[in-house]
């Protein structure tokens, strides 16, 4: 049994990896992220650099929280943006825009100018990160078609994110063996024009979303993010879980640079080693993480993720040595990796497509603010009370948060598990297949349940509809002018006819034995079906064969509705 288990893991993971290698735009888009984030980390680690040469630890930290706070403010003011239209063009131009300022970075240490304008490129370059990762984190579910595949997509992507961590970090290291940091910055800029070049054949058909408002108030429609998030007690826990491990990576980035010049003596080429290290931990963590895709506990692993992020901190402090702070903070990679795949997987199921992009902004804005208060509290903490004393501290933080909110996430668990049940009965039905996975899922959340006892009624042919019905178990049979003309039985539907066609009831449905159903209203199920092309098209044919077979009582009584093509 545990062979047969551990094979099945295997074979997950395995399928997770050949869905977005065998998908071009998950293929594009996901190498894209690769770029990107192997740029972000490189930055890092050239800009730290740059700050401890101009000012020590104290510059570290007001480098961070100065770089963090403008992208905080305008992270959710400009993520509905992507939610407008098509998510890949604001990726493209973000990137676009992280490589100019880089190179410019670069040609400002290169010529020894002021260190404040490479600090006010790096914010420039921050505030496009921050819009990079929530337009991403949006496009993915409109890529993917489960809620496994999505999770695959965001396993896969926390493993790329690894990879940048590890290959960030390790090639300025590198680079600064042999060159200067103006040499680092210049190759993070070339990663940045590489991840816009990915995504300009992207194509894939976006799933509706509401209209834009004639008047395009960009702080009105943040606020639709804020509160997607204030409405969902789930959403509200990931985000200040997220909170608490930006704060911790804040304190990271001042931290690794004291760590290996001070506490440990090895140098600028050492801070590049020790956060390589956590990249190692994260691409070996990712790498595990494939394994528990298909668990149905990602709550739980989210928790484990956070506390990792922490403790490595904490005993790193209470043992100052080389290799074993190597080692350890191998395990804050493991923690980012479970965090990348349960976190942002969790968020992608609970918040609605249409202010997704919102919510992820709402995200970066917390993580970008959290990681400034982090690296301002870690240099005050190190002038205060010294490195050793302010590693223990920060890193009690996110593994005794972890503990107390284990079974709130447990809980999260559950819900999730009842969503992908009502996903997959509507998977069942031929013409919710094309559906993207936020379009389907905006269906389940929309299906309430109706019970109708053996010989009931659910409708009488003539009456005007406004309910679709999907049979979760027993028989219902289909009565057209007094004959049996189908039976139906779980995994089916019926009732689209009317709503479809804008016609009475075609025919009569009956309980042949208890039926338990689950029922869209028409407001809920007309605007994702003929919003979206393909599944309107699918809807269409499966009526007129409907319609063949049932002849001659099902015919309608008006013209069909016109199906919406928006993308």
């Amino acid at each position: 049994m545990g062979e047969g288990m551990r094979r099945s893991r295997l074979r997950d993971a395995a399928a997770a990896f050949a869905s977005n290698a065998q998908n071009p735009n998950l293929r594009r888009a996901q190498l894209s992220f690769l770029g990107a984030w192997t740029a972000e980390w490189a930055f890092t680690v050239a800009l730290g650099i740059v700050a401890y040469r101009d000012g020590g630890a104290a510059a570290l930290g007001l480098v961070g929280l100065l770089r963090m706070l403008p992208s905080a403010i305008l992270a959710p003011l400009l993520s509905p943006i992507a939610d407008r239209g098509r998510r890949e063009r604001v990726l493209i131009l973000v990137s676009v825009v992280r490589g100019i300022a880089t190179a410019a970075a670069a040609v400002v240490v290169a010529v020894a100018g002021p260190p404040a304008v490479v600090y006010a490129l790096a914010v420039l370059s921050t505030i496009a990160a921050t819009l990079y990762r929530p337009a991403h984190s949006a496009l993915l579910p409109s890529l993917c078609r489960t809620g496994h595949e999505l999770a695959s997509a965001n396993m896969v992507r926390g493993l790329l994110d690894s990879a940048a961590t590890l290959v960030g970090p390790l090639l300025a290291a590198v680079l600064l063996q042999f060159a200067g940091v103006d040499l680092v910055f210049a190759v993070a800029a070339a990663a940045s024009f590489w991840a816009a070049a990915l995504l300009v054949r992207l194509r894939y058909e976006a799933p509706p979303r509401p209209a834009a408002p004639a008047r395009r108030n960009l702080a009105v429609e943040a606020l639709d993010g804020l509160r997607a998030v204030a409405r969902s007690r789930g959403l509200l826990l990931i985000l200040g879980l997220a909170s608490a491990q930006a704060l911790t990576r804040g304190a990271l980035t001042v931290l690794s640079v004291v760590v290996a010049i001070e506490l440990l003596g090895t140098g600028e080429p050492g801070v590049g080693a020790l956060m390589t290290a956590v990249g190692v931990g994260a691409v070996l963590g990712s790498l595990a993480a494939s394994l528990l895709v298909g668990t149905g506990r990602l709550g739980a692993w989210f928790a484990v993720g956070v506390g990792l992020w922490g403790l490595p901190l904490t005993l790193v402090g209470l043992a100052p040595h080389g290799s074993t702070a190597l080692g350890l903070l191998a395990f804050i990679g493991v923690g980012n990796a479970l965090i990348d795949v349960a976190g942002f997987t969790l968020i992608g199921r609970m918040a609605p497509d249409d202010v997704l992009a919102r919510v992820f902004g709402v995200l970066e804005s917390l993580v970008a603010v959290f990681i400034g208060i982090g690296a301002v509290v870690a240099s005050t903490m190190v002038d205060l009370f010294g490195v050793q004393t302010a590693l223990i501290a920060i890193g009690l933080v996110c593994p005794v948060l972890a503990v107390l909110t284990w079974h709130p996430l447990h809980r999260l668990d559950r819900s999730v598990g009842v969503l992908d049940e009502e996903v997959r009965l509507l998977r069942e039905v031929a013409m919710f297949r094309p559906l993207p996975l936020p379009a389907v899922e905006q269906l389940a959340r929309g299906l309430e349940p109706v019970t109708v006892a053996s010989g009931g009624t659910v409708f009488r042919q003539g009456e005007l509809g406004d309910r679709y019905y999907l049979i979760e178990s027993g028989r219902a049979e289909v009565v057209g002018d007094g004959r049996v003309v189908a039976t139906l039985g779980p995994g089916e539907g019926f009732g689209e006819i009317a709503l479809l066609r804008r016609s009475r009831r075609t025919a009569t449905v009956t309980a042949g034995t208890e039926l338990r159903l689950r029922a869209l209203a028409s407001d809920r199920f007309l605007p994702v079906v003929l919003g979206y092309t393909p599944s309107a098209q699918q809807a269409a044919a499966e009526i007129d064969d409907r319609l063949e077979r049932y002849e001659p009582s099902e015919q309608p009584d008006e013209p069909p509705a016109t199906p919406d093509s928006r993308g």
